[in-house]
């Protein structure tokens, strides 16, 4: 490197900050700022008060200050087209251009992808209206995945196990998700085991990540609500190597080649949500950016320079590169404002041990600064990390660590990285 590299993160949840705090550990990044970042960010970046979704703004801040490298962490601004707009004025941006990241804008446009390329999936029917799509999932007698087309934020999701929850489920996604219901998906329930594989692309070839299991229901035992995230573990108990060579074979490759061969060559993370079904894996949906929990679960076990892995996608030089890791697991635990995912509070103070291992560490997802104390500013507070040699001495040194986290009327899941090996699940 002829200069040391000034990089912008874009975002300020505990996937951006997981993100800044790798890229800090490069010997060849200098300056880091992030837009807006967060309080646990500013240790490591210089936080900008500019909104993810001000792509003017992001632009004008980036050129300004001459940055090497733009790293997009949300999906908003990337469906909005910041990776076009930062690439037009001569900046390298990493992440899929607005054609591109439709394979998580766009459900329908994801599936007819999937399709074309031969990826397995789940079978879907895609409706116009709402009224069409609840006859049809009347039809269908119910154990029916319905999905919105468009983002909504984690909530355009919902698995029914009657024909008549399945009805409701589609008027009550519509209806709280209007901007996101120009189409509405009807897809079969697949049974078996989630797991969450992310692949680097440079638009024409892929690097996978570890394996992740992300923890989505708010209670113990995979109970209660859906929600962004409660947790996660890396590597996946579920997905042996054998398994992950399969799934960069059968779907992370044919997908970064089908959208190559669209006219819209995919470069950033492609992030595949999966069920391991006795079939073999199939896909639930396509994200087009670093998964948020299980980015950090993965990062703290990678030992790959990260600004080298996203600056070579960047450029197209991702060919024979390979991601290293760590030969051991780790666990992220989400804690939660009081009431989450319904209504909750925020400005809650929180105090964080200042003496943790060097095992363990604390990202902020929702965090704001009020007179100089610490204070929640959102749904999932603090993603609590730690690694370990077993995915169990990972789980008892996070949850030690929470154990010293002063948030009063928090909750939290206490069984992440107690992952049992079902009777019947796929093995590769």
């Amino acid at each position: 490197m002829s200069h040391p590299l000034s990089v912008l993160v874009v975002g300020s949840g505990a996937r951006e900050h997981a993100i800044a705090w790798k890229l800090a550990q490069s010997p060849n990044v200098g300056t880091i700022f992030a837009a807006p970042g967060n309080p646990g960010m500013a240790a490591l970046a210089q936080c900008v008060p500019v909104s993810v979704t001000d792509i003017e703004g992001i632009v004008d801040f980036a050129q300004g200050r001459e940055c090497d490298l733009v790293v997009v962490g949300p999906e908003a601004p990337l469906a909005l087209g910041i990776v076009d707009a930062l690439t037009r004025t001569g900046l390298v941006a990493f992440g899929p251009t607005q054609a591109a990241a439709r394979v998580e804008s766009s459900k329908s446009w994801a599936k007819e992808l999937m399709v074309r390329a031969g990826i397995p999936t789940a079978q879907c029917q895609i409706f116009s209206s709402p009224e069409e799509a609840a006859a049809a999932a009347r039809g269908m007698g119910g154990e029916v995945v319905v999905k919105l087309d468009g983002l909504a934020g984690g909530k355009g999701v919902a698995v029914a196990e009657t024909a008549q929850e399945a009805e409701m489920a589609v008027y009550e996604l519509c209806r709280a998700n209007p901007q996101s219901a120009g189409r509405i998906l009807l897809e079969e329930r697949l049974e078996g085991v989630e797991v969450s594989v992310l692949g680097i692309s440079d638009g024409e070839h892929v690097c996978s990540l570890l394996p992740a299991k992300d923890h989505k229901r708010v209670g113990d035992g995979d109970t209660g609500p859906n929600t962004g995230g409660m947790g996660a573990v890396a590597p996946s108990p579920h997905l042996s190597p054998e398994g992950l060579d399969r799934v960069h074979r059968e779907i992370l490759e044919p997908a970064v080649a089908e959208l190559a061969r669209s006219g819209t060559p995919f470069v950033g993370v492609l992030y595949a949500g999966l069920m391991l079904t006795r079939e073999g894996p199939k896909v639930l949906e396509f994200n087009c950016r670093f998964g948020d929990p299980e980015t950090e679960a993965i990062l703290p076990l990678l030992e790959t320079d990260l600004a080298d892995l996203l600056l070579a996608a960047c450029h197209g030089e991702l060919a024979g590169a390979a991601c290293e890791f760590q030969a051991s697991a780790c666990v992220s635990v989400v804690m939660a404002s009081p009431g989450y995912p319904g209504p909750y509070p925020t400005g809650i103070p929180i105090h964080l041990p200042s003496d943790l291992p060097p095992e363990v560490v604390i990202f902020h997802a929702g965090t704001s600064s009020r007179e100089g104390v610490l204070v929640s500013a959102g749904g999932r507070v603090l993603a609590v990390t730690a690694t370990g040699d077993i995915i169990e001495t990972a789980r008892r040194r996070a949850y030690a660590a929470c154990s010293r986290v002063d948030f009063p009327d928090c909750h939290f899941r206490r069984d992440i990285g107690c992952i049992r090996c079902e009777a019947g699940e796929y093995t590769p």
